[in-house]
This record gives structure tokens, C-alpha cells and sequence, in this order.
């Protein structure tokens, strides 16, 4: 497995600084050369986790800041568009088609994964078409980049990101593969699932048990991951996502949620004008949301398990995209 290639000892030789995290003598980017933000960081990793000095500063010396990365993240496409054009990247012809053809390559994995965790096999395939079109678009920055550039250079999520290439410098050294040959999107986020490093370290699996966690280019891995992530963020097996709403009255925009978190319960909708499809507990604590959609606006109930999905991606439309790709998936798989 060429991107998780194990660490070998090395020693200090010619112009670069080589050894516990595997910095090579290249031509050094030198980009973050001489950063008190830098040297900060790599105090920090020498005194709380025993990192050689010398070392990290010879692996930030290869690491490039990304102007495209700073570019990206200030646009994603869940806060720029509307769900009636967000959709439509997520629900197509070609990905349900193959996220099919995923699922019965890999259905021996999803139905133990799913007897495992609870969590349906076709929110799995769906997380994985909807992160990287099964593994045909996992990223091509290197993740140090990456959380180096939003860690450094992007002031108003630098604390996250700093927080996640702690957590990234870890997992290479546990994981014994070169922090500099790990590839991801423009966010940091990895392989298959596009988990960030802190839910790597935390979610991930090993799930063919072969010894080691590879979610890069193995979905076995990447599978079991998925649903172990989903599982221990609340997944209730055998309950519903979401329930479509109708609304009356003129009070009916008082009861969205301000956020994702579920704040006011099916009752107190109801009182304010939310009707639901499905008999639902007036107990029951939901995410009140509207879509804008081609036909207009539609009203939803989120219910316990659309809010796991929430986890994954901070987005409404997000999980919406999950789930309806889900219920896309299982209808053409019922028709082949």
C-alpha cells in the first residue's frame, strides 16, 4: 500500500533533516521558515507529546502555504447555494449508478457493517458518493499543506485547524507513514470518507483486520469507519431521517431552528402550524428546516438520526443530499 508505506529509520544527511517523521532532503518550500506561529506550534508538540524539535522544524521547512486552499474555503457550496442547485451536484444519474455498483462490490462489508453498527448499508454508500464519488475524488493537497495553510494563514478558524495537525502529526507517527505523502481535500480532510484527523484518530477502524487503518484506498476500512463514526454519534437503528412537514398559520417560520441542533419538539410545532407526514411523539425533539427548492419552498422535520448525519457535515443540505441519495440508491438497486 504506496500512500501508507511504513516509516523507516533514518538519519540526518545533506541539506534536509531526516527521521522520526520521514522529512526527505528536497528542495524545502521554506514557506513557513522562520514562523513564530510555527515555532510556537512545534514547541507546543515537543513539550505535550514528545516530538523531536529539529525534526518537525525540518518537516515544516517542506511544507508549501497554498493561496488555491485559502481561495477554496471561502466558498463552499453549502453556503453560497440554494438546495435547489446544491442537489442536483449530489443526486445524478451517474452517481446513483455507481454507488449501485459500489454497493455490490462491497456488499459483504456493508451488510456486516451494518450488522454490526445499525447503521442501513445505503447511508455508507451514500457518505462515500457524496465525500469523494466513492473514492474517485479523495483530494490531491497534501494534508500538511493543507492544515498548515487554514492553520497558520487563515485567521478565523485557525484554532480548528491548528487543533487538527496536532492531531494529524499524531496519527502519522501512530499510523508510522510519512505525514508528507498523506493527500486529502483542501480542508485536510482524508481518503474515502474524508474524515479530518481528530475523527480518524477517534472513529476509524480496522476493519478488514489487517493491522492497520487505511482509509485512503481501502473501502473495507473506509466502510466499517463510516459506520463506526455514525454509531457513536447517536445512529438509532431502524429509525427514520427526516419527515416531510406542512405548515399553517402565520407563525410557522417561528419554529425553525436557528441552527442544527433540534430546539423545539413535534408538539410545540405543531401548536406553531408544523403538521408531519409521519405520526411522530409530541416529545420528540427535532431540526425545523426549510429548502428552497425548484418548485418553492419545502418544509422538514430532522429527526434524531438526520442529526447524527449533521455530525459528519455541519449542513442541512448536506445531510439532505445523504439522505436522498440513500433512498435514490436503494430504489435503482431494487430495479437491477
Amino acid at each position: 500500500m504506496q500512500v501508507l508505506r511504513r516509516w523507516a529509520a533514518r538519519r540526518v544527511c545533506g541539506a534536509g533533516l531526516v527521521g522520526l517523521l520521514g522529512v526527505a532532503p528536497a528542495a524545502l518550500a521554506a514557506d513557513y521558515e522562520g514562523s513564530p506561529q510555527v515555532a510556537e506550534f512545534v514547541a507546543e508538540m515537543t513539550r505535550d507529546y514528545g516530538f523531536a524539535g529539529e525534526q518537525l522544524i525540518g518537516l515544516f521547512n517542506e511544507v508549501e502555504r497554498k493561496q488555491s486552499i485559502l481561495d477554496a474555503i471561502s466558498r463552499p457550496a453549502e453556503r453560497v447555494k440554494q438546495w435547489k442547485d446544491y442537489r442536483p451536484i449530489f443526486i445524478t444519474d451517474k452517481r446513483i449508478a455507481n454507488g449501485v455498483a459500489f454497493w455490490r462490490e462491497h456488499e459483504a462489508s456493508l451488510t456486516r457493517a451494518e450488522r454490526e453498527y445499525g447503521v442501513p448499508a445505503q447511508f455508507l454508500v451514500a457518505i462515500i458518493g457524496v465525500e469523494t464519488f466513492y473514492g474517485g475524488n479523495t483530494g490531491s493537497f497534501r494534508v500538511m499543506d493543507a492544515l498548515s495553510t487554514l492553520g497558520f494563514d487563515y485567521p478565523p478558524r485557525a484554532d480548528f485547524f491548528r487543533k487538527e495537525l496536532k492531531q494529524f502529526l499524531l496519527l502519522a507517527r501512530e499510523q508510522q507513514v510519512d505525514p508528507l505523502t498523506l493527500k486529502g481535500s483542501y480542508a485536510g480532510a482524508m481518503g474515502l470518507p474524508q474524515f479530518m484527523p481528530s475523527s480518524f484518530r477517534a472513529y476509524a477502524v480496522d476493519f478488514d483486520g489487517d493491522g492497520h487503518i487505511n482509509i485512503w484506498s481501502d473501502p473495507d476500512d473506509a466502510i466499517g469507519s463510516v459506520a463506526s463514526y455514525f454509531k457513536r454519534h447517536g445512529w438509532q437503528s431502524g429509525q427514520q431521517v427526516v419527515s416531510a412537514a406542512t405548515i399553517s398559520g402565520g407563525q410557522a417560520d417561528a419554529g425553525l431552528s436557528p441552527g442544527l441542533d433540534p430546539m423545539k419538539t413535534v408538539g410545540e410545532l405543531r401548536a406553531l402550524g408544523w403538521a408531519s407526514q409521519e405520526a411522530l411523539r409530541d416529545d420528540l425533539p427535532v431540526t425545523a428546516f426549510r429548502l428552497e427548492a425548484e418548485a418553492g419552498p419545502e418544509y422538514w422535520l430532522g429527526l434524531p438520526n438526520f442529526y447524527v448525519i449533521t455530525r459528519y457535515n455541519r449542513s442541512a443540505m448536506y445531510a439532505m443530499a445523504v439522505y436522498q441519495l440513500s433512498e435514490a440508491l436503494v430504489k435503482a438497486r431494487s430495479t437491477k
